[in-house]
């Protein structure tokens, strides 16, 4: 049987993407397609929004998960959260991929997402899932004796600045190291910031382009470099890793997850 998905965010980028494939996925069949209100796609068919074929769902502005559901989140911060609390009160699965949370929503969507089955990474591609078990076992390895920098360029329309996934990266590094990433990130330096203390994790974002997202991890050491980096060449690979978390989630008890959960990792 189809997995029902309902998709937030579905006249954005990444949402028209996850109609496309759940249009062409025997596993999932698309149940909601929702948009914030006031926007221009309300009242559309879902798949003429995204660029495909009518489906018969038409774009709401009511959220209104069934538990069976799986909802597939690519909003925005404020209505992430709506949608998180409306999910965990339908007892309906959710995954959620929206960046730009602050660290209030960020800590609230975490709260929330603990009463449902939820899925909540930066990222859903599962080649940066792999990154970050590679990040924390390189960190591990290497030990103090190594500067970690991380690197992110995106296209100049993304709005949040650093990535959702660069800092999700910093706090991979700083875990491993037994420590949180508050008080130790530095987001770029200018004029003269002095020598680099050892507790410091470098933070900077590049944009510009129509770059999908790069990352790459430093690590600086004597007389040698070692570079972790993801390329993600088209927004297909994070829908892709979306619809795979949510195909799992269904599964699974309640709970928070993330995407090295989905992997086994």
């Amino acid at each position: 049987m189809a997995t029902p998905i309902v998709v937030c965010g579905a006249a954005g980028r990444m949402g028209r993407l996850l109609v496309q494939l759940i249009a062409v996925d025997s596993g999932t069949t698309l149940a909601a397609a929702v948009e914030a209100p006031g926007h221009a796609a309300l009242g559309r068919d879902a798949g003429e929004v995204a660029g495909i074929e009518p489906l018969g769902v038409r774009v709401a502005a009511t959220y209104a998960p069934a538990p069976a559901s799986v909802t597939l989140d690519f909003s925005a911060p404020g209505a992430a959260l709506s949608h998180l609390e409306a999910a965990a009160a339908a007892g309906a699965a959710i995954v959620l991929g929206t960046t730009g949370l602050s660290p209030a929503e960020r800590t609230r969507a975490e709260a929330l997402g603990r009463r449902t089955r939820t899925v909540i990474a930066p990222n859903m591609s599962v080649g940066v899932a792999v990154l970050e078990r590679l990040i924390a076992t390189a960190t591990t390895a290497l030990g103090p004796a190594f500067d970690v920098e991380i690197a992110e360029v995106h296209h100049r329309l993304k709005r949040d600045a650093p990535s959702g996934t660069a800092l999700r990266l910093g706090e991979v590094v700083a875990a491993a190291q037994g420590t949180p990433l508050a008080g130790r990130a530095r987001f770029g330096r200018e004029g003269e910031p002095g020598p680099r203390s050892d507790a410091e994790i470098g933070i900077v974002g590049l944009r510009g382009g129509d770059a999908v997202g790069d990352h790459t991890v430093y690590f600086l050491g004597a007389g040698e470099r070692l570079e972790l980096t993801h390329r993600a060449q088209s927004r297909e690979c994070l829908a892709r890793g979306a619809l795979r978390a949510a195909l799992w989630l269904a599964a699974q008890p309640v709970g928070l997850y993330t995407m090295r959960d989905v992997l086994g990792l």
